[in-house]
Parts: C-alpha cells; sequence; structure tokens
C-alpha cells in the first residue's frame, strides 16, 4: 500500500499529492499496470506549479512519468501492513527546468 499525506492508506490511487505542504507538486491520471507486495508500477504525470510570478499566481504544467514504488516495509500505524517506503519517478517526454529525468523520493511511514 502507499500512505497519503493524511496518513492514510491507499491502493491503486488515481492521484496522489508529493508536496503534502503547499500541494504544488502532485501525481494524476495514474494508472497501474503492476501491484503487489514488492512493488508497483504505472504511468501518469506529474502536475507542478511553476510558482510564476508566485504559487498562488502560478500555473501547473503536467509532464508524463513512469512511477515505480518500492522498499515495502511495516507501516508504524499498523505494524501488520506493509507500505511502500521509496518512489522513483521517470520523466517519459519532458521534464521541469532543471530537474534530473530520475527523481527518487523517500516516503514517510
Amino acid at each position: 500500500m502507499l500512505v497519503d499525506c493524511s496518513r492514510q492508506p491507499e491502493v491503486r490511487p488515481e492521484a496522489f499529492l508529493l508536496a503534502c505542504g503547499d500541494g504544488n507538486s502532485r501525481l494524476v491520471s495514474l494508472h497501474w499496470f503492476r501491484w503487489d507486495a514488492n512493488a508497483a508500477v504505472g504511468r501518469g504525470s506529474n502536475a507542478i506549479n511553476d510558482c510564476d510570478p508566485y504559487c498562488a499566481a502560478g500555473t501547473f504544467h503536467s509532464y508524463p512519468v513512469t512511477v515505480r514504488l518500492d522498499q515495502p516495509r511495516a507501516w508504524e500505524k499498523d505494524p501488520g501492513e506493509r507500505h511502500y517506503t521509496r518512489m522513483t519517478l521517470t520523466y517519459t517526454d519532458g521534464r521541469p527546468d532543471g530537474a534530473p529525468r530520475v527523481v527518487t523520493y523517500s516516503l514517510w511511514a
């Protein structure tokens, strides 16, 4: 499973908030073609606010990504459940200015 910003479990979500504090980066239109105890793989878009001239007046731009979730561990809230602790995004057609093609995030417990 995947744990969201509200510490709620999700399975095969259609959207996922990456920037919990300000909502300026999220995954949308997610379609999963693998979801098992060891890893999940899907495709969607990373919608990112350019914050130009500042975030409240910025524009969201979408970039196609492949999403991989892995490194499952016991969940602190319910040790009988396992959740993915790492997310890797691979931009497949364009990416935000200055961003590498592959970005890896550690996910919260």
